[in-house]
């Protein structure tokens, strides 16, 4: 087991309201699993994945992460399994405009202090993961929308995480390149066994690609399976409505 959380709550002051985004989430994944996490705006599912991503910490309950309890470790601590343990993919590309597919990956092995001629090796070994190899020295105007979101996930495997959280990756790409995009993260997640945690809206996608659906609402797990349990028969009547507006709206 890879990520371990019990009773997991978080809540936010705004003016005099609590806001209750998290209220008791119990969740375990799997080393070399693929979770899908679906749920309507607010539901909590980007709360979930800042903390499982050490970006923010519970208000209370407990998260282990490869074994070790970071629920409450200092901001120094978070920052280091952040950078080391953690591969993040959001919905916006976040590649500099100025420089090459090369530069965009090479640059947090920067950070992490690699020399020159480690980080293009490094860099180069995932780029031809995602197959751009031969897109080097393109920046991103000279890339298409599926491969400017490669580059941003050959970045993210860069320091060779063990989680990838990958947050709406498609929302932004024509219909015609979501497949593109979604061979990559299927391929990288069988051939590498790399634990995936994935926040979207689109039905087919997390049917194509996840071990496991989990149906997020009001803070809380409602409903979790195999994609074809959560799909073809839902037995939480709130899941029922997502999924029916969520078809309804394709």
């Amino acid at each position: 087991m890879i990520i371990h959380t019990e009773n997991l709550k978080k809540e936010y002051e705004v003016g005099t309201q609590t806001v209750r985004a998290l209220r008791g989430i119990n969740l375990s994944v799997e080393k070399g699993e693929f979770m899908a996490i679906m749920g309507p705006s607010g539901s909590g599912k980007t709360t979930l994945m800042n903390i499982i991503g050490c970006l923010d910490t519970p208000t209370c309950g407990s998260y282990e992460l490869n074994g070790t309890s970071v629920s409450s470790l200092e901001d120094d601590e978070l920052a280091n399994i952040r950078n080391k343990e953690i591969g993040f993919v959001f919905q916006s590309f976040n590649l500099l405009a100025k420089n090459s597919t090369l530069d965009n990956v090479m640059l947090p092995l920067k950070y992490a202090g690699f020399n020159k001629k480690e980080a293009v090796i490094k860099a180069k070994e995932v780029i031809e993961k995602v197959g751009l190899i031969d897109r080097l020295d393109h920046t991103p105007a000279e890339l298409s929308g599926g491969q400017q979101q490669r580059v941003a996930i050959a970045r993210a495997l860069a320091m060779r995480p063990k989680v990838m959280l990958l947050d709406e990756i498609t929302s932004a790409l024509d219909p015609e390149v979501v497949g593109e995009v979604l061979n990559v993260i299927r391929s990288l997640n069988k051939e590498h066994n790399l634990t995936m945690i994935m926040v979207t809206h689109q039905m087919g996608f997390a049917r194509e690609i996840s071990d496991r659906v989990c149906f997020f609402n009001e803070g809380k797990i409602f409903e979790q399976g195999p994609p074809e349990q959560l799909f073809g028969d839902p037995q939480n009547e709130r899941t029922k409505q997502f999924l029916h507006a969520v078809l309804d709206a394709n």
